[in-house]
């Protein structure tokens, strides 16, 4: 089953250290081992990302600990700080026995949506969105959270695929799915269509 909260921790990495930074996240990883938590890198730019699933808030105590460590092993290899993101889990139109998809790909898939529009969004993507996604069968996993603690608040859809990212991504890029994304710009969207976030990454098998 999904994790209840899930941490993002993101960062870009500076040219030519991508093997380094990987090797010495991997590293304090066995030292510390989480259940679940896995290692990812953009397929756009190359960023490297830590997904964490959480059961308590008490475990940000353990977390925060090593991502100390973390940066004092890989500060020098790297572009920008840590962006890191609590999200809390909403409901699975595709779930997983496992906390995270166990996927060689993921996608993960950003939207603010309006306050006073969110109690009709959650009604409107159960028969549009998530039957996209029920029907699909290169969506091996679609998982709904939103965030608890971010700077970039809004709705979190962490989706798990087997097959290539251009395959995957004609799932929603169909004239069906674009409708979908209109009529949510329109209505539901801070910022309308120019407010959907979508990135995919590659698990990193070091």
């Amino acid at each position: 089953m999904s994790s209840t909260l899930l941490v993002l921790n993101e960062v870009a990495v500076a040219p030519g250290r991508l093997d380094q930074v990987l090797a010495e996240w991997d590293r304090l990883h066995r030292k510390e081992p989480v259940a679940g938590r896995a290692l990812y890198v953009s397929v756009d730019d190359g960023n490297v990302l830590e997904i964490t699933p959480v059961k308590e808030l008490s475990e940000l105590d353990g977390l925060n600990a090593g991502w100390k460590q973390l940066w004092e092993a890989v500060s020098d290899d790297l572009v920008t700080d840590f962006r890191r993101h609590l999200l809390e889990f909403v409901e699975a139109p595709k779930d997983t026995a496992d906390p995270l998809p166990q996927t060689p790909y993921v996608q993960l898939r950003y939207i603010e949506v309006k306050p006073r529009e969110y109690a009709a969004y959650r009604e409107w993507r159960e028969n549009t969105i998530f039957d996209v996604v029920r029907r699909a069968d290169e969506v091996k996993t679609f998982l709904a959270y939103h965030s608890l603690i971010s700077s970039q608040p809004g709705v979190m859809f962490v989706s798990g695929f087997e097959v290539e990212p251009a395959d995957y991504q004609a799932v929603f890029t169909s004239p069906e799915y674009r409708e979908i994304v209109r009529q949510a710009g329109d209505r539901y969207i801070v910022g309308g269509e120019s407010g959907l976030y979508t990135r995919v990454y590659k698990r990193a098998d070091v």
